[in-house]
Formats: C-alpha cells, structure tokens, sequence
C-alpha cells in the first residue's frame, strides 16, 4: 500500500483555519466614533508628517492612537509630550465622536495646547456630494 494519509493533514489545516479566524477580528479592532460631517475640509499632505490620533468616545473615554483601554487624561498627556519629543514634527489629530459636547472637544485641546503640544487638528468626515 503506497498512498499518503492526509486526515492529519485536513486535521492541522482546520485547527489553524479556526485559529486565525479567531485573531484576526481581534488584531483589527478600534474604537468605534461616529465622525461629525463637514461639507469641506483642508487637506493635509501626509508624506512628512506623523500623526498622534486621540479618539473621544461618545462617553468622553480617551484613546491614544489605537489602543483598546481607555486612559486618563494625566496619562495621555503624558504619552503624547513623550511622542513628541521623539518626532518633533508629529501633529495630533483629535478624533471625536459627533455626539460629543463642543465643550470636551475644546477642554481636550486646551489642555494639550497647555501640555506645549503645539499642533491640534480635529478629523472629520467629508460629505460627498453626487453632482460631483
């Protein structure tokens, strides 16, 4: 008899098809925000500039880039100061939630501005119109 078993095989490609079906959700996964719509917007060049998003959920919970806890602002100060003092020409982008009060958007900026953070933008979305 010279055929080759493949069971073990089928047996090996399954437990690594349902292990990577089980990761892969998990190695994808933000914070969920409902960005506030803007009939125009500036565009920035993206080739030389680093970009420190903070998110703001519809709670007012604070995330640095894509992290999945959320952080007190004490300690996303101090993160974002020690990013940029590693990349100088970095630029945070503010990623709220339309929810939000304007109030929480501007208290975060000041407090980053008070931090010697210099450049604050805020992300939106841009609403496409179909005439275009």
């Amino acid at each position: 008899m010279a055929e080759m078993n493949v069971v073990p095989y089928i047996d090996v490609m399954l437990v690594l098809l349902i292990i990577f079906m089980i990761t892969s959700p998990l190695l994808t996964r933000s914070v969920e925000v409902e960005l506030p719509i803007v009939g125009q917007a500036e565009r920035v060049a993206t080739d030389s500039i680093n970009f420190i998003i903070i998110t703001i959920n519809a709670q007012g919970q604070l995330f640095l880039d894509k992290a999945e806890q959320p952080l007190t602002t004490q300690e996303l100060l101090v993160q974002v100061v020690a990013l940029i003092r590693f990349a100088p020409n970095s630029q945070v982008l503010i990623k709220g939630d339309h929810r939000l009060t304007y109030g929480e958007v501007v208290k975060l900026m000041s407090t980053l501005r008070e931090a010697g953070v210099e450049k604050v933008g805020l992300l939106t979305k841009i609403q496409r119109n179909a005439n275009r």
